[in-house]
């Protein structure tokens, strides 16, 4: 690095924010002045199937608020529609910037790209430095005893509890935002990048974006974290901090959230905390088992051949599987974007375990519709519900979809809600309508196989073809 940072480029990614940022921190504590520039990657844009992509519109109100909080500074977003390899480069020189910083990003892609930026910005004589921002504890920092990575999560957790320090890990990372550099200086810096501009079309959210919808998230989750470990399980009613969309683009720090649980100090608070090390988790194993993006983590299931069918996995996709709430989660998902964590796995052992399609068809579904798609998690999630992942669910514990809905929607709330031609039936038959009887299905208005559709396949006929499949890839 030079001895003598005149001006710094900030090249910001999945930090879409200005408080608690640690790329701008560090840049604003080398440099006289930072600029700050988001690009559009259509590496990454191009792949996308939807041209109302929601992620795409989330980035893009995000990065307007943020735009104009800079501008209330007296300084001004740089944005760039194109491959980073030569608008990073390219806008470096265009800047005059001395240096590049941005936080490091652990994703295969990424690292392919950010090694090659770096390698053209020494190139023509700019430094370019990467620093921790979207976890806590990053690849390699939780390693076993004997220096090895981890298999299975309690152990990281342990791990990574003993070795986390606040003061270290947890810190805020505020940057001096005194040395924007002026939008006088970077006019005319940014090409056009509105939705229209990029190739897309407005996605209907069902959060707010941005930093400031961020930190009010986090504000009224702390308000019923302590009941967060009992409740988190039920889909219906908020529960949940709502906040992984956030971590996944940035608009609030992983610290932030951290330094809140701790504060907190409750049993509902502290398993909050478990499970944002389970992300953590998530990213480790990706960072050192890349080839997960292609096979299984746990080599010996690399080779099943699933027998699902393309009828089963359509169904599937669309909610209408005859099974209440396999059909509400996914049509949630598909109007909304999300899904409760818990339907997550419900969901993804209905379709591994009975209706014995392949997860990978599963998790590219994931991948597509999710708002909070982050490639680790979603990954490792559905490796777990499939048995074939890291600390995976146990191939003999299959999760009965009825019982699920039993238990997590008792009253048939969430049902009710997103598969609506039932919500007159009562009782049991909300969750299992073949329980209803004749008059009870009668007095709902719902025909079984035309307002509702019939099982397309039976849970204690598909189990032990579940386990066969497995255990037959197991030997």
């Amino acid at each position: 690095m030079p001895s003598r940072v005149r001006r710094a480029l900030c090249w910001i990614r999945r930090d879409l924010r200005l408080s608690d940022h640690a790329a701008l921190a560090h840049a604003t504590s080398i440099a006289e002045e930072v600029a700050v520039a988001f690009v559009f990657d259509p590496n990454i844009l191009d792949a996308l199937e939807d041209r109302d992509d929601r992620r795409v519109t989330f980035i893009h109100r995000s990065l307007q608020e943020l735009d104009r909080k800079l501008h209330e500074r007296g300084s001004a977003l740089v944005v760039r529609r194109g491959d980073p390899l030569s608008e990073i480069p390219g806008l470096a020189r265009e800047l005059g910037a001395d240096c590049v910083v941005t936080a490091r990003d652990y994703e295969p892609y990424a690292r392919q790209r950010d090694e090659a930026v770096r390698k053209l910005l020494a190139d023509q004589g700019t430094d370019f430095t990467t620093v921790k921002d979207s976890v806590v504890m990053e690849p390699g920092q939780v390693l076993t005893q004997d220096g090895g990575t981890y298999r299975v999560y309690t152990p990281y957790s342990k791990m990574w509890r003993a070795h986390f320090s606040p003061a270290r890990d947890a810190a805020d990372h505020a940057p001096d935002l005194t040395k924007l550099v002026p939008k006088e200086s970077i006019a005319g810096a940014s090409r056009a990048w509105s939705l229209e501009d990029l190739g897309f079309d407005e996605g209907k959210l069902w959060l707010e974006p941005g930093e400031d919808a961020a930190l009010q998230a986090l504000s009224e989750f702390s308000t019923r974290a302590a009941a967060y470990g009992e409740k988190r399980d039920f889909p219906a009613g908020k529960h949940t901090s709502a906040l992984s969309v956030h971590f996944r683009f940035g608009t609030i720090s992983i610290r932030e959230a951290v330094r809140t649980a701790l504060e907190l100090g409750s049993k509902g608070a502290d398993k909050w905390l478990a499970e944002l090390i389970w992300r953590e988790f998530y990213q480790d194993v990706l960072f050192h088992n890349p080839q997960v993006v292609d096979t299984t983590f746990n080599p010996q299931y690399a080779g099943i051949e699933y027998p699902g069918t393309e009828e089963h996995f359509r169904a599937w996709c669309e909610g209408r599987t005859g099974y209440p709430l396999v059909d509400a989660a996914m049509r949630c998902l598909n109007q909304t974007g999300w899904m409760h964590n818990r339907l997550r796995m419900v969901v993804a052992s209905f379709l591994t375990k009975d209706l014995l399609v392949d997860y990978r068809q599963g998790e590219a579904y994931f991948a597509r519709k999710l708002l909070d798609f982050e490639l680790a998690s979603n990954n490792g999630g559905w490796q777990w519900a499939a048995s074939v992942g890291a600390d995976a669910q146990p191939y003999f514990r299959i999760f009965n979809p009825i019982l699920q809905s039993l238990k997590f929607d008792p009253d048939g709330e969430f049902i009710r809600e997103w598969v609506p031609e039932l919500r007159d039936l009562k009782g049991k038959g909300i969750h299992w309508p073949l329980d209803a009887s004749s008059f009870e299905l009668l007095e709902a208005g719902v025909e079984l196989g035309k307002d509702y559709p019939w099982p397309i396949v039976h849970h204690d006929l598909q189990r032990p073809k579940a386990i066969a499949l497995l255990e037959s890839a197991r030997k």
